[in-house]
Protein backbone atom coordinates (compact mmCIF):
# COMPACT_ATOMS: atom_id res chain seq x y z
CA UNK A 1 0.00 0.00 0.00
CA UNK A 2 1.41 3.40 -0.99
CA UNK A 3 2.26 6.21 1.05
CA UNK A 4 -0.67 8.65 0.30
CA UNK A 5 0.24 11.91 -0.54
CA UNK A 6 3.81 11.45 -0.66
CA UNK A 7 5.31 14.01 -2.91
CA UNK A 8 8.22 13.35 -5.06
CA UNK A 9 10.89 15.79 -6.82
CA UNK A 10 11.50 14.20 -10.51
CA UNK A 11 14.92 15.41 -11.76
CA UNK A 12 15.07 14.21 -15.77
CA UNK A 13 16.14 15.97 -18.43
CA UNK A 14 13.89 13.53 -21.33
CA UNK A 15 10.18 15.44 -20.86
CA UNK A 16 8.66 12.24 -22.30
CA UNK A 17 9.99 9.57 -20.01
CA UNK A 18 9.31 12.41 -16.99
CA UNK A 19 5.53 12.83 -18.24
CA UNK A 20 5.46 9.09 -18.12
CA UNK A 21 6.25 8.62 -14.73
CA UNK A 22 4.39 11.80 -13.40
CA UNK A 23 1.10 10.31 -14.71
CA UNK A 24 2.44 6.78 -12.84
CA UNK A 25 3.06 8.46 -10.19
CA UNK A 26 -0.57 10.29 -9.93
CA UNK A 27 -2.19 7.07 -10.57
CA UNK A 28 -0.22 5.77 -7.41
CA UNK A 29 -1.74 8.87 -5.14
CA UNK A 30 1.84 10.62 -5.40
CA UNK A 31 1.99 14.38 -6.16
CA UNK A 32 5.07 15.56 -7.78
CA UNK A 33 7.57 18.11 -9.23
CA UNK A 34 9.16 17.76 -12.17
CA UNK A 35 12.51 19.72 -13.21
CA UNK A 36 14.89 18.85 -16.42
CA UNK A 37 18.11 20.74 -15.24
CA UNK A 38 20.64 19.24 -12.89
CA UNK A 39 21.39 22.91 -11.76
CA UNK A 40 17.91 23.66 -10.68
CA UNK A 41 17.28 20.31 -8.54
CA UNK A 42 18.98 21.80 -5.37
CA UNK A 43 16.44 24.55 -5.90
CA UNK A 44 13.34 23.03 -6.46
CA UNK A 45 14.83 20.31 -3.30
CA UNK A 46 14.55 23.78 -1.28
CA UNK A 47 11.38 25.02 -2.65
CA UNK A 48 9.33 21.79 -3.00
CA UNK A 49 10.50 19.90 0.60
CA UNK A 50 9.72 16.40 -1.11
CA UNK A 51 9.24 13.20 0.54
CA UNK A 52 11.36 11.36 -1.95
CA UNK A 53 13.72 12.38 -5.37
CA UNK A 54 13.99 10.36 -8.20
CA UNK A 55 16.79 11.72 -9.69
CA UNK A 56 18.57 10.97 -13.15
CA UNK A 57 22.31 10.67 -13.59
CA UNK A 58 23.02 12.04 -16.28
CA UNK A 59 21.62 15.91 -16.83
CA UNK A 60 22.11 19.12 -18.60
CA UNK A 61 23.55 21.62 -16.15
CA UNK A 62 24.62 19.84 -12.83
CA UNK A 63 25.21 15.61 -12.53
CA UNK A 64 23.29 13.10 -10.44
CA UNK A 65 26.05 12.21 -8.44
CA UNK A 66 26.75 15.51 -7.42
CA UNK A 67 23.66 16.64 -6.68
CA UNK A 68 23.23 13.24 -4.61
CA UNK A 69 25.84 14.32 -2.63
CA UNK A 70 25.08 18.10 -1.60
CA UNK A 71 21.79 16.19 -0.70
CA UNK A 72 23.13 14.21 1.54
CA UNK A 73 24.90 16.99 3.11
CA UNK A 74 21.48 18.50 3.83
CA UNK A 75 19.08 16.16 3.86
CA UNK A 76 18.37 12.53 4.88
CA UNK A 77 15.73 12.67 2.00
CA UNK A 78 15.20 9.09 0.24
CA UNK A 79 17.01 8.97 -3.34
CA UNK A 80 16.20 6.37 -6.11
CA UNK A 81 18.95 7.06 -8.96
CA UNK A 82 17.83 6.88 -12.76
CA UNK A 83 20.55 5.48 -14.92
CA UNK A 84 21.27 4.54 -18.43
CA UNK A 85 25.13 3.71 -17.80
CA UNK A 86 25.68 0.34 -16.49
CA UNK A 87 29.15 0.65 -15.57
CA UNK A 88 27.80 3.02 -12.70
CA UNK A 89 26.02 0.26 -11.00
CA UNK A 90 28.96 -0.53 -9.10
CA UNK A 91 29.69 3.06 -7.41
CA UNK A 92 25.64 3.04 -6.77
CA UNK A 93 25.00 0.06 -5.09
CA UNK A 94 27.96 0.59 -2.64
CA UNK A 95 26.35 3.74 -1.42
CA UNK A 96 29.41 5.99 -3.02
CA UNK A 97 27.21 8.71 -3.28
CA UNK A 98 24.71 8.04 -0.66
CA UNK A 99 21.24 6.63 -3.08
CA UNK A 100 19.02 4.49 -1.58
CA UNK A 101 18.23 2.64 -5.10
CA UNK A 102 18.71 2.96 -8.63
CA UNK A 103 16.79 1.62 -11.21
CA UNK A 104 18.34 1.34 -15.06
CA UNK A 105 16.68 2.58 -18.26
CA UNK A 106 14.99 1.12 -20.02
CA UNK A 107 12.26 0.35 -16.86
CA UNK A 108 9.13 -0.39 -16.49
CA UNK A 109 7.30 2.91 -14.53
CA UNK A 110 5.49 0.55 -12.42
CA UNK A 111 8.80 -0.91 -11.35
CA UNK A 112 10.24 2.34 -10.50
CA UNK A 113 6.62 3.15 -8.40
CA UNK A 114 7.15 -0.12 -7.00
CA UNK A 115 10.60 1.52 -5.54
CA UNK A 116 9.48 4.34 -4.50
CA UNK A 117 6.78 2.59 -2.29
CA UNK A 118 9.46 -0.34 -0.72
CA UNK A 119 11.91 3.27 -0.34
CA UNK A 120 9.26 5.54 1.57
CA UNK A 121 8.12 2.62 3.28
CA UNK A 122 11.58 1.79 4.76
CA UNK A 123 12.42 4.92 5.11
CA UNK A 124 9.25 6.12 7.34
CA UNK A 125 9.88 3.05 9.61
CA UNK A 126 13.01 4.74 10.84
CA UNK A 127 15.82 3.46 12.48
CA UNK A 128 14.26 1.91 15.53
CA UNK A 129 11.55 0.13 13.70
CA UNK A 130 11.74 -3.63 14.67
CA UNK A 131 14.68 -5.46 12.57
CA UNK A 132 13.30 -7.57 9.64
CA UNK A 133 15.69 -9.32 9.50
CA UNK A 134 16.77 -8.33 5.79
CA UNK A 135 18.94 -5.29 5.78
CA UNK A 136 21.80 -6.35 3.34
CA UNK A 137 24.60 -3.98 2.61
CA UNK A 138 27.15 -3.88 -0.10
CA UNK A 139 30.35 -1.78 -0.65
CA UNK A 140 31.72 -1.87 -3.99
CA UNK A 141 35.37 -0.39 -2.83
CA UNK A 142 35.85 -3.51 -0.49
CA UNK A 143 33.38 -5.79 -2.57
CA UNK A 144 32.12 -6.72 0.88
CA UNK A 145 28.62 -7.63 1.58
CA UNK A 146 26.76 -8.50 4.86
CA UNK A 147 23.45 -9.57 5.74
CA UNK A 148 21.91 -7.63 9.61
CA UNK A 149 25.66 -7.41 10.52
CA UNK A 150 26.95 -10.87 9.24
CA UNK A 151 29.68 -10.66 7.03
CA UNK A 152 29.20 -13.13 3.94
CA UNK A 153 32.50 -14.45 2.32
CA UNK A 154 32.00 -13.96 -1.47
CA UNK A 155 34.29 -13.87 -4.12
CA UNK A 156 34.04 -11.34 -6.83
CA UNK A 157 31.97 -12.60 -8.93
CA UNK A 158 29.38 -13.60 -6.40
CA UNK A 159 29.78 -10.15 -5.17
CA UNK A 160 28.46 -8.59 -8.82
CA UNK A 161 25.77 -11.08 -8.97
CA UNK A 162 24.35 -10.20 -5.69
CA UNK A 163 25.07 -6.54 -6.56
CA UNK A 164 23.22 -6.86 -9.54
CA UNK A 165 20.22 -8.82 -8.60
CA UNK A 166 19.64 -7.09 -5.35
CA UNK A 167 20.14 -3.86 -7.04
CA UNK A 168 16.87 -4.61 -9.43
CA UNK A 169 14.82 -6.92 -7.01
CA UNK A 170 11.52 -8.34 -8.81
CA UNK A 171 13.80 -7.73 -12.49
CA UNK A 172 14.42 -11.30 -14.36
CA UNK A 173 17.59 -12.15 -15.94
CA UNK A 174 18.78 -14.69 -18.08
CA UNK A 175 21.76 -16.23 -17.68
CA UNK A 176 23.87 -14.95 -20.48
CA UNK A 177 22.43 -11.02 -19.16
CA UNK A 178 24.31 -12.40 -15.80
CA UNK A 179 27.19 -13.52 -17.25
CA UNK A 180 27.78 -10.21 -19.13
CA UNK A 181 26.90 -8.05 -15.51
CA UNK A 182 29.23 -10.30 -13.81
CA UNK A 183 32.70 -10.74 -16.38
CA UNK A 184 33.79 -7.58 -18.29
CA UNK A 185 36.66 -9.58 -19.35
CA UNK A 186 36.12 -11.37 -22.23
CA UNK A 187 36.43 -14.68 -20.96
CA UNK A 188 35.01 -17.85 -22.13
CA UNK A 189 32.63 -19.26 -19.64
CA UNK A 190 29.21 -20.94 -20.03
CA UNK A 191 25.95 -20.23 -18.55
CA UNK A 192 25.85 -22.94 -16.43
CA UNK A 193 29.03 -20.66 -14.16
CA UNK A 194 26.16 -18.48 -13.03
CA UNK A 195 24.09 -21.48 -11.69
CA UNK A 196 26.79 -22.93 -9.43
CA UNK A 197 27.04 -19.00 -8.52
CA UNK A 198 23.86 -19.16 -7.25
CA UNK A 199 24.62 -22.20 -5.53
CA UNK A 200 26.80 -20.70 -3.38
CA UNK A 201 25.34 -17.13 -2.95
CA UNK A 202 21.84 -18.88 -1.60
CA UNK A 203 24.05 -21.14 1.22
CA UNK A 204 26.04 -18.00 2.01
CA UNK A 205 22.88 -16.03 2.81
CA UNK A 206 21.07 -19.06 4.55
CA UNK A 207 24.61 -19.57 6.60
CA UNK A 208 24.28 -15.60 7.49
CA UNK A 209 20.60 -15.70 8.46
CA UNK A 210 18.90 -15.57 5.07
CA UNK A 211 16.41 -17.64 3.16
CA UNK A 212 17.06 -19.54 -0.13
CA UNK A 213 14.17 -18.73 -1.45
CA UNK A 214 15.41 -14.92 -1.89
CA UNK A 215 16.78 -15.90 -5.09
CA UNK A 216 14.45 -17.35 -7.19
CA UNK A 217 14.81 -19.82 -10.15
CA UNK A 218 12.56 -18.71 -13.37
CA UNK A 219 12.37 -21.53 -15.59
CA UNK A 220 13.37 -21.29 -19.04
CA UNK A 221 14.44 -17.82 -18.49
CA UNK A 222 16.44 -17.36 -15.14
CA UNK A 223 16.98 -15.88 -12.06
CA UNK A 224 15.24 -12.98 -9.99
CA UNK A 225 16.13 -12.00 -6.28
CA UNK A 226 12.91 -10.77 -3.55
CA UNK A 227 13.51 -9.99 -0.33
Amino acid sequence: MNTPQAHILIVEDEPRLAAVLGDYLGTAGYTHHWVADGALAMPAFHEQRPDLVLLDLMLPGRDGMDICRELRRHSTVPVIMITARVEEIDRLLGLEIGADDYVCKPFSPREVIARVGAVLRRYRQGPDAAPTGTVLTLDAETYRASLNGRLLDLTPGEFRLLGVLYGSQGRVYSREQLLNRIYDDQRAVTDRAVDSHIKNLRRKLVEAGGEDDWIKSIYGVGYRMEL
